[in-house]
């Protein structure tokens, strides 16, 4: 289910050049304001929390995820490079689940490292905070690279929708309004950082057990799914 050459080609494709410097900005962002923030505030838990659920969680990691997902395959498909892939003795799920696992891990480092990292400086990790918010950029991470690979798969717009569900649905309606909550990744990976903080400064409106189940659930979802259109795709006489 993994080829090394796809993943390979699709780790040269995403840390280019423009596109590294795109993935870093935010990450680089980050850290940069928790600096002036730890030296304002000093080490405030609940300061602490609102900027890595603000910031971090709730527009890094979905953008971060938006490149990353959207970039793994999307450009393939447009320019028509993908034929190259397509053309070789290898199975098109194994394509897509080798591209997931790249996209998943690109969005990892770029987002839960940095996040690690700010939580450290706001706080210096009291009440677990930087770790719980790291716990949920690594799991959202999963996710958000299954959706937007999907949706690379499936739309010659993924960067646009991915940003709009990334900036609209996750940062405004799942952040202010209650409904769309539980159908926020953000929001099922708040659910794991309140267990691992087990306190009062990271909540989430979903229960873990749900939104254990409907972060598998979304991944291996999307991910067959972008397997089988990938499977519809055919090359110049194969028919």
């Amino acid at each position: 289910m993994y080829d090394p050459t796809v993943a390979r080609l699709t780790y040269r494709a995403l840390l280019g050049r423009r596109r590294a410097l795109i993935l870093g900005a935010l990450p680089l962002l980050l850290v940069v304001r928790a600096v002036p923030v730890r030296g304002l505030a000093g080490a405030d838990d609940q300061t602490a929390s609102d900027l890595l659920g603000g910031l971090a969680l709730a527009t890094m990691v979905p953008i971060i995820g938006v490149i990353a997902g959207t970039g793994a395959i999307g450009p393939e498909i447009d320019d028509g490079s993908v034929v190259y892939l397509l053309s070789k003795p290898v199975k098109r799920p194994t394509i897509i689940f080798t591209k997931l696992i790249v996209a998943i891990a690109v969005t990892m480092v770029f987002s839960a490292l940095p996040t690690f990292i700010a939580g450290f400086i706001l706080n210096g990790n009291g009440q677990q905070i930087a770790v719980a918010y790291t716990v949920a950029a690594l799991v959202a991470s999963i996710a958000y690279a299954a959706l937007f690979l999907l949706l690379g798969t499936v739309s010659r717009h993924a960067v646009v929708f991915g940003l709009v569900y990334a900036l609209v649905w996750e940062a405004l309606f799942g952040s202010l309004v209650p409904g769309a909550r539980t159908l926020s990744v953000q929001q099922w990976s708040l659910a794991v950082a309140e267990k691992v903080a087990g306190g009062e400064m990271v909540t989430s409106d979903v229960g873990l057990t749900t939104a254990t189940v409907l972060l598998a659930l979304v991944t291996v979802l999307a991910t067959w799914y972008a397997g089988q259109k990938l499977r519809s795709l055919t090359l110049a006489g194969e028919e």
